[in-house]
């Protein structure tokens, strides 16, 4: 296997890191880089500039309007993306509810929501967990009725991400109450400005607003808002998963964490003796180096699957589990490595200030512990990491 990238893959990965140079807004870029907290206007300005380029959805066909692009020039995008310091978009909309919508939805579900979800005029997010199913989702109790052309929904879903700021919400609910759970599950998409809908917000351990619980009491929805058919919801929530457990990979993120690691390490933010001539330290930053570089190498083949129209299956399961734990480990050494830094103001770190540029001294320090706190979830969503190996046991081990 050639693991060198060809002349015209290098030549793309030149056009996109010119692209970001020149397109990605100085003020967006300076706050991701330091940590800083964005509004939901930043996200919208740089949703419309990828748009505007046919960047916005890297993994959509050129028929949905996508770029069309390869496994290999999707991997070089998201690690320039990531290494520019460029916000990471919602996911909820593109890269979850969206290849479910192509996959599984009719001609008139396509053509309504897929371009509103392109261009950015329609926010999504997901209605999956609930108080008493999370990492057991089929125990969901969240009711659809069905009373002619409508459902009327009643139950409420937690771990909400930003459906303070959402239009959509595609949903997993229960249609059937005598099947087997994960037979009586359907999937439906409901406008968050329906009558009915409650959105009340769950601060984090790190002090931020990014999860919400909502409340459906009576929510009227149209039955021409169910995927696909009723009490097959669970087929479709699974391979909705498949793509999410793949996104929470982040290769190109991690590798732009460890490339921060390494800047702190060396003495660019603590100051004094640099951490790198640590022994024990520079071989934890080795460790996590080559266990991210073998990553990247499954969540190539992986991917690569989609060439042939499958959707990921039980090794996503692999992404999502060592994804999420080289990050945790980077936030674990970044915390090590900024030490009493990190801990004073937290809330004041999160703030725009008039910085510019890559992060350096205190100010970076300072939005180590939010970042470290808030990275504890990485392992937890898209399926506990303890149920991703129940699922390798299961559908690769065969045990």
């Amino acid at each position: 296997m050639d693991l060198n990238f060809s002349p015209e893959e290098e030549r793309f990965r030149l056009e996109v890191r010119e692209f970001f140079a020149s397109h990605l807004p100085k003020d967006i870029q300076a706050k991701v880089l330091a940590g800083k907290r964005l509004s939901k206007e930043d996200y919208l300005r740089w949703h419309k500039i990828l748009y505007e380029k046919r960047w916005v959805a890297s993994a959509w066909p050129v028929k949905f309007g996508g770029p069309g692009w390869s496994v290999v020039q999707r991997h070089i995008f998201n690690e320039e993306y990531a290494d520019a310091g460029a916000p990471v978009l919602p996911t909820f909309g593109l890269v979850m509810v969206a290849p479910v919508i192509m996959a599984f939805g009719n001609a008139t579900q396509q053509q309504y929501f897929l371009p509103r979800i392109l261009s950015g005029e329609d926010w999504w997010c997901q209605g999956y967990s609930e108080p008493g199913a999370g990492s057991d989702l089929a125990s969901l109790q969240t009711r659809a009725e069905r009373h002619g052309d409508h459902y009327i929904v009643n139950g409420q879903k937690t771990w909400n991400t930003m459906g303070h700021y959402a239009d959509w919400i595609f949903c997993l609910v229960r249609t059937n109450l005598e099947a087997r759970k994960q037979e009586g599950i359907s999937f439906l998409l409901i406008n968050m400005k329906t009558a009915g809908i409650t959105v009340r917000p769950i601060i984090m351990l790190n002090g931020e607003h990014d999860i919400d619980e909502v409340w459906f009491e009576n929510v009227k929805v149209p039955v021409d808002n169910l995927i696909g058919e009723e009490n097959k919801g669970w087929t479709y929530a699974k391979f909705l998963l498949g793509h999410e457990r793949t996104g929470i990979a982040g290769v190109g993120r991690s590798k732009h964490q460890l490339k921060l690691l390494k800047e702190i390490a060396r003495g660019e933010v603590s100051g004094g003796r640099p951490l790198i001539e640590d022994q024990r330290f520079r071989d934890k930053i080795a460790q996590i180096e080559l266990e991210l570089m073998a990553l990247e190498i499954t969540n190539l083949r992986v991917i690569s699957s989609e060439r042939d129209q499958r959707a990921p299956g039980p090794e996503a399961s692999i992404l999502k589990i060592k994804g999420t734990e080289i990050h945790q480990a980077i936030s674990e050494l970044k915390m090590q490595a900024v030490g009493h830094y990190a801990l004073p103001f937290p809330e004041e770190g999160m703030l725009e200030s008039e910085s510019h540029g890559e992060p350096t001294g205190h100010e970076c320090a300072a939005t180590q512990a939010s970042y470290y706190f808030n990275m504890r979830k990485l392992s937890i969503y898209g399926g506990s990491n303890e149920i991703q190996k129940n699922i390798i046991a299961q559908m690769i081990l065969g045990l």
